[in-house]
């Protein structure tokens, strides 16, 4: 089964451009943390686990790794809305090397209520990772450290992201086509 029409969508990233930013944003990760630190990398549940498992192997530090799962309620785009924590990390992070791994980063809000979170519990350092930034869509101020490319106000799928819980295991990645 196709799980791409080429009607509707249209290479956006091959699986090598992929394999490229993943070595870039690890060769930044590895400049800031030496071979005896050790690192926690959160991943934000659940796109981010197919960016992490590939990201992990590529860094040269102890890397630990936990998962976080978060829902936002709200009754329009333009409200806040309530975030919500579905899944917490089981670890303490208090004087500990954290980073963030999102695979993508659109408004921001679910990531800084999460950064602000994991800050205030002091961890050691706190950084955010990311394959893709929409900067265009940030609601909020925002910058993360590690920033694969950024892309454009595009509908995206593939590599953990999703169409309606469909699509996260392409090994590409697919731009939504727009009617002319």
């Amino acid at each position: 089964m196709n799980l791409i029409d080429d009607k509707q969508f249209r290479p956006y990233l091959s699986t090598e451009q992929i394999d490229a930013v993943l070595d870039r944003l690890a060769l930044q990760i590895n400049q800031d943390y030496g071979v005896n630190d050790k690192i926690l990398l959160v991943g934000v549940l659940k796109g981010a686990f197919i960016v992490m498992a590939d990201l992990i192997r590529k860094l040269h530090s102890d890397v630990e790794i936990e998962f976080i799962r978060t829902a936002s309620f709200g009754k329009s785009l333009d409200s806040a809305g309530t975030i919500s924590i579905l899944k917490d990390i089981s670890v303490d992070v208090r004087n500990r090397h954290i980073v963030i791994v999102e695979e993508i980063i659109d408004s921001g809000r679910t990531l800084k209520f999460l950064y602000e979170r994991l800050k205030s519990a002091k961890p050691l350092s706190l950084k955010i990772a990311t394959l893709m930034d929409k900067k265009s869509k940030r609601l909020v101020d925002l910058n993360p450290d590690y920033v694969g490319i950024e892309v454009e106000d595009e509908f995206l799928v593939g590599f953990g992201l999703d169409l309606e819980e469909k699509c996260r295991n392409l090994p590409s990645i697919y731009a939504l086509r727009y009617p002319n």
